[in-house]
């Protein structure tokens, strides 16, 4: 059965406190005439009144800004009261206070396996808050540890719905590259997990993510040549494109005519010292290129 949060509206504290106050002065006051004078059936109806009394005098409660409180009379709940101050109601009400506020809940690191079934480790940071009391109380034992649970299993379900890196550049939605759109799927997921609960998550971001220990150095050479290969192709491609313009500018000239074996040589040059890892060395040609 779901329980939803139903406003009630109880009396004001301070008129209360008025006119119990008023009322217990008019009691004892009574008493003490009663007494004097022998009265002993206006004793006894005030005796009881004041028992009475004192059992009204147990309905005041507080509530702070931001928390609520849910009625509940007899096992039956009567409804849950908002607004801040110092109130009165019923004295048989079992008042069940809840936070209103919002709560960081920093997640424990995890060890889990990716899409791709390497081995990662993964936390989470989320904001969140109760958004109805009703069901955080009578729907879930323990809502706080109700939202952990949920936020861990959510947490682990979308680590393992993606890889941690895109190493094929296919602009594919990973963990480390694509920080926005992940945290959005964990947060739509959390939420859909807790909404029993009547909470509402806020924001939900990867806290840590990192590959697990033993795969980790593995995985720091893979991306390094990874960087190496990508460095290396940038730079043959820059370098096809100098040695283009370097011919088509000697082509435009006609002062310098080349044959296609020169060409040949002199792109062949070209390349070693525009892709060379290490510095060049010219080496001096004291004859021609024929001979």
């Amino acid at each position: 059965m779901v329980t939803r949060d139903v406003p009630r509206t109880v009396a004001n504290g301070w008129m209360m406190l008025f006119l119990l106050f008023t009322t217990g002065v008019l009691i004892a006051s009574g008493i003490v005439w009663g007494a004097a004078n022998e009265a002993v059936p206006v004793v006894v109806v005030l005796a009881l009144l004041g028992t009475v009394w004192v059992v009204c005098a147990g309905g005041f409660f507080t509530l702070q800004p931001n928390e609520a409180a849910a009625l509940i009379l007899f096992g039956k709940y009567m409804g849950t009261v908002r607004e801040s101050g110092f109130h009165w109601a019923n004295p048989f009400y079992l008042k069940r206070k809840v936070s209103l506020r919002r709560r960081n809940l920093n997640g424990a690191t995890i060890k889990v396996n990716d899409l791709r079934g390497n081995p990662i480790e993964i936390a989470a940071v989320m904001v969140w808050r109760v958004a109805d009391a009703a069901k955080a109380i009578f729907d879930v034992d323990h809502f706080e540890n109700y939202v952990a649970v949920q936020s861990e299993a959510a947490l682990r379900h979308m680590a393992m719905a993606y890889p941690y890196d895109d190493f094929h550049a296919t602009e594919e939605i990973s963990l480390r590259g694509s920080t926005d759109e992940v945290s959005k799927a964990l947060q739509q997921e959390v939420q859909e997990r807790v909404a029993p609960a009547g909470v509402v998550v806020e924001e939900s971001r990867l806290a840590h993510l990192a590959y697990a220990p033993e795969i980790a150095g593995a995985m720091l050479q893979r991306q390094q040549a990874e960087a190496v290969v990508a460095a290396r192709a940038r730079i043959v491609e820059g370098a096809v494109g100098m040695v283009e313009m370097a011919l088509d500018k000697l082509e435009e000239s006609k002062r310098f005519p080349l044959d296609d074996e020169r060409k040949a040589a002199m792109v062949s040059n070209l390349l070693v010292v525009l892709c060379s890892h290490e510095s060049t060395r010219p080496v001096v040609n004291a004859g021609t290129l024929y001979q």
